[in-house]
């Protein structure tokens, strides 16, 4: 099962007012989720163009899918839930790629793609052509405040 990581920039982006979960300063941002090869450092990246992403495809599109991401918050604790994503490999290995690994989790809807957390799979995988991969957020994406 791949592990959970936040990027530490993630919690002064929301307190910006740069990225936006529970719609309060306008829409609600839209959260994608992507495929990498490099480690994401969670100490100091800030943007998807920090990571490496896969290539444009064989069933991978450059910016991964949305993963419909929603918040809620109950007293202190704010609830992130997501829909769990799957990629198909066709014609080739999924975005041309043996080395994928990480999911990051950004933005979209920030100019700079800001990012949130990843998914580290703990080894390096190929999705060959018919093979599916899923990512598989589990009940809660992820929860903020006192708990």
């Amino acid at each position: 099962m791949a592990a959970y990581n936040k990027f530490n920039t993630f919690i002064e982006n929301l307190a910006q007012k740069q990225i936006d979960i529970l719609g309060t300063t306008g829409n609600l941002d839209v959260f994608y989720a992507a495929i990498t090869t490099d480690a994401p450092d969670g100490a100091n990246d800030d943007e998807l163009a920090d990571l490496t992403e896969i290539g444009n495809s064989n069933g991978y599109t450059t910016g991964g899918k949305d993963i419909g991401l929603q918040a809620t918050r109950t007293a202190d604790v704010i609830t992130m839930t997501a829909t769990d994503q799957t990629w198909t490999a066709t014609g080739g290995n999924l975005g041309g790629s043996t080395t994928c690994r990480y999911f990051p989790i950004y933005d979209f809807t920030h100019a700079n793609k800001k990012l949130m957390a990843w998914w580290d799979h703990g080894s390096t995988f190929t999705v060959a052509t018919g093979e599916s991969i899923t990512l598989d957020f589990g009940a809660t994406l992820a929860t903020l405040g006192a708990t």
